[in-house]
């Protein structure tokens, strides 16, 4: 399968939404804010919610869409602002790394499509290189991962 990257935007909205809705509101219907500041609040329309952070430039993702113009996954990144939830809070306090500049939350993938890759790519898309380090394993399929960059010299 031909894949390419693209970010979700207010133009790749409706990509997003029909993945989504394809997979039945992604783990019961959360719509992927389970790490933004809504989450848990009672009443909410999640999907309303991720569509106005998306076009309002406040959610950010890298999606994979195949070569029928179909998002088949994605990987979801922001700042710690945009996506102050922690899973795994408690094994992640006892050693909290440094403040980051950002961070991975979420990588999901249509489950008609696992295992051909598709996260790796939705991954690659969202870091745009590979050097990251596993430094330590705070749950199951969770880790804390660092680059050291060297600076940049005038």
């Amino acid at each position: 399968m031909t894949c390419s990257i693209v970010p979700l935007d207010a133009s790749s909205w409706d990509m997003f939404a029909d993945l989504v809705e394809r997979n039945n509101g992604i783990f019961g219907g959360c719509w992927c804010i389970g790490f933004h500041p809504e989450c848990g609040q009672r009443g909410i329309d999640h999907r309303a919610i991720k569509e106005e952070r998306v076009k309002s430039d406040r959610a950010h993702a890298a999606m994979v869409i195949d070569e029928q113009g179909q998002a088949q996954g994605w990987c979801q990144y922001g700042s710690p602002e945009e996506l102050p939830g922690i899973k795994h809070r408690r094994e992640y306090q006892k050693a909290p790394p440094l403040y980051p500049a950002w961070r991975i939350t979420c990588v999901f993938v249509d489950k008609r499509h696992r295992g051909q890759g598709i996260a790796r790519l939705a991954l690659e898309g969202a870091l745009e290189q590979y050097g990251f380090t596993r430094v330590r394993q705070v749950g199951k399929h969770a880790w804390i991962v660092n680059k050291i960059l060297d600076p940049v010299r005038p």
